[in-house]
């Protein structure tokens, strides 16, 4: 979005964005698009427009534990254990086979397990993977049968 704005109304655009994924509920992270929309809507009308054509996407996360929001906003998950793995590979430049490079990184993503950062709220992974809706990051009432969650 912000490559959509004039440069020197990034600080500001980039406050307001930011704050977006931080808004206690749904309806406050709303509130602060339409401010966003309204304050750029003149200046940058494709910034408002991406806005609004990602929405659905960016409020994902309060479907889901409120303690869960800050492994949903980070990429780190996935980018932190491969550049790992891309520096050894990329000194290595070439492996002669396909085994060899496969066990290098295997062994190297085992060693990076040893320090991956665990999950908040752990106890909420069962009745989010059953289907539980969560408002917010609140848990709604919702019963889950036994043979349901073996399943």
């Amino acid at each position: 979005m912000l490559d959509a704005l004039p440069k020197r109304l990034h600080p500001e655009a980039t406050s307001l964005l930011n704050a977006l994924p931080y808004a206690e509920t749904q309806a406050a992270c709303e509130r602060l698009r339409d401010q966003f929309s309204r304050r750029y809507r003149a200046l940058a009308p494709q910034a408002v427009e991406r806005l609004h054509h990602d929405w659905e996407r960016l409020v994902t996360l309060y479907q889901f534990p409120k303690k869960h929001g800050r492994h949903l906003r980070t990429t780190n998950v996935v980018e932190s254990p491969f550049a790992a793995v891309r520096l050894r590979t990329t000194a290595g430049k070439r492996f002669k086979r396909v085994e060899a490079a496969t066990a290098l990184i295997w062994k190297i993503l085992q060693v990076a397990e040893q320090t991956f950062r665990r999950l908040n709220a752990p106890e909420f992974l069962l009745p989010v993977y059953a289907g539980v809706p969560f408002v917010d990051g609140k848990k709604q009432r919702f019963e889950v049968l036994p043979q349901e969650v073996a399943a």
